[in-house]
């Protein structure tokens, strides 16, 4: 069987480490500048809004194929790119940007996502690599965020119970919680 090539890192480890320490602060930096900047129309809203359900939906389909720690994920979206959870978080917040009618936050949520979950993808693959021997192998064939082939070995099917553990209702709640702010912000 031929080696799966080492990885590539884009971000040294101490930064990586000290941005994982720092994401869930950055995200109250990011509420706070959403809750700032928001200045939605509803044309805004009736764009950005179905793009961050799609987003959500991507979410929901990804968490309900994740058993976290005990099994490589390969089924469902994971199927066709490494990072499903990501690519929905992205979509979820590209809608609410749009939403929101501001080219100031696509900036700051573009940062974030650069600066804060790039690194913090690169640990959880290297997290992947060390518990899971085959996920290098998959890492090799599997985009990270583009979906280019798909992964023929994948038989899980979508669980609620994972949704549920993996408490992805949680993002639907602070989607839910946007909506709400926006309109709050229209009227």
């Amino acid at each position: 069987m031929n080696a799966a090539p080492p990885p590539r890192y884009w971000f040294p480890k101490p930064y990586a480490d000290i941005v994982q320490r720092l994401r869930v602060a950055s995200g109250f930096v990011l509420l706070v500048a959403f809750a700032w900047l928001s200045r939605p129309s509803m044309r805004s809203m009736s764009i950005g809004l179905p793009i961050g359900i799609l987003g959500l939906m991507i979410r929901a389909w990804a968490a309900g194929h994740l058993a976290k720690d005990r099994e490589l994920a390969t089924s469902g979206p994971y199927a066709y790119v490494r990072n499903p959870l990501y690519v929905g978080t992205l979509v979820v917040a590209l809608g609410i940007v749009i939403a929101s009618r501001s080219v100031a936050l696509f900036f700051i949520f573009g940062a974030a996502f650069a600066l804060i979950y790039l690194p913090v993808i690169e640990l959880e693959e290297q997290h992947l690599r060390d518990i899971f021997p085959s996920y290098s192998i998959y890492a090799s064939r599997i985009s990270r965020f583009v979906p280019v082939r798909k992964w023929t070995r994948s038989g899980r099917r979508f669980s609620w119970a994972l949704y549920k553990r993996n408490q992805e209702y949680k993002a639907l709640i602070g989607f839910l919680i946007a909506i709400a702010w926006l309109y709050y912000r229209h009227v």
